[in-house]
């Protein structure tokens, strides 16, 4: 996030973190503590998939990339359908274009039973030369699934990796379970922006994220992808 404009990085940050000045240092506050997070790391059967943004707050928009909620709910539709064929039962905190305060999805995921959560976005920039993937985790307990989501993104040919990351994203300090949040690239970035828009590398960002986690869960080696990758568009991008 260190590449943000001023003006985006606060918006990201007031999206994900807003809290009363009164809470003092951000993570400090509205957080569940380290102990009362459940490592669920190797025992999970629910995935809970989160498509960032949605309804009326379109996240980033950039002319490569189109808008960001757009190709978050794509990618995260795609990596539930993985997992579902990889025998896990998934929860989606929106499925179409709508609106969900961070509360909610954050208790969207704490609802659930055994599981872990993954939230997808794309990030953003005023210099167009900023690329690459990055994975965001609070809890320690979720940080050896940040670094195996991160390490699977980056090969992809040409990719380009800018680390796993702490953050206090509220989705992230408010879950009960391991929880990550992926940046699948940057819209702002005419090569990356131009991949937000094919179906064909969506469906490759969600085979990686999914390979991830079924590794994550069972141990390196056991994802088995479709036979024939599903590259059809759900989002209404065009190849």
């Amino acid at each position: 996030m260190i590449a943000f404009s001023y003006g985006v990085r606060m918006r990201r940050i007031f999206h994900y973190a807003l809290i009363p000045t009164a809470c003092g240092l951000l993570a400090s506050c509205s957080s569940v503590p380290e102990a009362r997070v459940k490592d669920t790391s190797r025992s999970f059967t629910t995935v809970i998939v989160d498509a960032g943004h949605g309804g009326k707050d379109n996240g980033a928009l950039r002319r490569y990339g189109g808008a960001e909620k757009d190709a978050n709910l794509d990618v995260a539709m795609r990596l539930a359908r993985k997992l579902r064929e990889s025998q896990f039962r998934t929860v989606m905190t929106r499925s179409s274009d709508v609106f969900i305060p961070l509360d909610e999805r954050a208790a969207i995921s704490n609802r659930q039973k055994n599981a872990i959560f993954v939230s997808v976005h794309f990030n953003d920039s005023r210099r167009r030369g900023i690329r690459g993937f990055e994975t965001y985790y609070h809890s320690s307990i979720a940080r050896n699934l940040a670094y195996r989501i991160q390490q699977h993104l980056v090969t992809i040919p040409g990719s380009t990796s800018r680390g796993v990351k702490t953050a206090n994203f509220r989705v992230l300090r408010k879950a009960l379970y391991p929880a990550v949040l992926v940046e699948c690239g940057f819209l702002s970035n005419r090569k990356e922006g131009a991949g937000a828009r094919s179906a064909s590398y969506r469906d490759e960002l969600a085979d990686k994220i999914a390979e991830a986690i079924v590794d994550e869960r069972y141990g390196k080696g056991t994802y088995r992808p479709p036979q024939t990758a599903d590259s059809a568009d759900t989002s209404g991008h065009t190849e």
